[in-house]
């Protein structure tokens, strides 16, 4: 019988786990005073210089924040829920991607800042999406999504390259409506989606794009879009900061 799987980090990174997840499960609201050092102390079992090391690591990930005089805080924000189903649809004529719009539904305010657009041949999992033969190269357009300022998520999303050249998806600009308005526009709807989620350490690209504090880990979507015949039209590859976010999906089922 195999022996059990001992946690051997540093005590102080795994009282910080304990708390994170307090914090991120909403167990400890927003604002929140967090217990006095020697509560904390008490509780784990342990001195005040750990206790304060495990508070400095969630202050760094800016899951705490210390007020002077007063003692320390929760962060004043919940991890919020983003929900990818809402932003598959087009947007209607004339209006913004449904990403923005959904940002202005929660009173944010939502943004996208183009990083490059170019010809590449993309990475082998991309290819292997798009079923691209050897060498054959696709149409890459990364950005930065804000959300009230801060950096939100980095997408790079790769387009087959006789469906984007001399379109507006191989146009550094952004694309009114998002690519999903104009894929419909050129005869190519959204008919469905695979999604598939995972979590690691940021890459430094990440890291200084998203502003990750520590090591914070980032969720990484790997999305692949359809539309007739189950033709692939886009591949994504989508990061979040993991402190800042959750993925939220709903199945209906019957």
């Amino acid at each position: 019988m195999p022996e059990p799987h001992e946690d051997k980090r540093p005590l102080a990174e795994r009282i910080a786990a304990e708390i994170r997840k307090l914090i991120m499960s909403g167990d400890w609201e927003p604002g929140r005073k967090v217990p006095t050092n020697e509560e904390l102390r008490t509780k784990y079992e342990t001195s005040n210089v750990t206790i304060q090391r495990a508070l400095q690591i969630l202050k760094d990930e800016k899951f705490l924040e210390g007020k002077t005089g007063i003692g320390v805080f929760v962060r004043g924000e919940r991890a919020q829920t983003i929900s990818p189903a809402h932003y598959i649809a087009p947007a209607e004529p004339g209006q913004p991607y449904r990403w923005l719009t959904e940002a202005t539904n929660r009173q944010q305010r939502g943004k996208y800042r183009m990083l490059a657009v170019r010809e590449v041949v993309p990475p082998v999992e991309v290819a292997r999406a798009l079923r691209l033969s050897e060498g054959e190269t696709a149409m890459l357009r990364s950005r930065i999504g804000f959300l009230d300022d801060q950096p939100a998520e980095l997408v790079h999303s790769y387009y087959p390259i006789e469906l984007a050249r001399g379109t507006r998806l191989a146009d550094r600009r952004l694309i009114p409506g998002g690519s999903p308005a104009l894929l419909e526009e050129m005869g190519y709807p959204t008919r469905s989606q695979d999604d598939a989620v995972a979590a690691r350490p940021a890459t430094t690209e990440e890291y200084e794009a998203l502003e990750i504090p520590r090591d914070v880990p980032v969720i990484e979507v790997f999305r692949i879009v359809y539309s007739d015949n189950e033709k692939p039209i886009e591949v994504t590859l989508l990061t979040k900061p993991a402190h800042r976010f959750k993925m939220g999906y709903r199945i209906e089922l019957g």
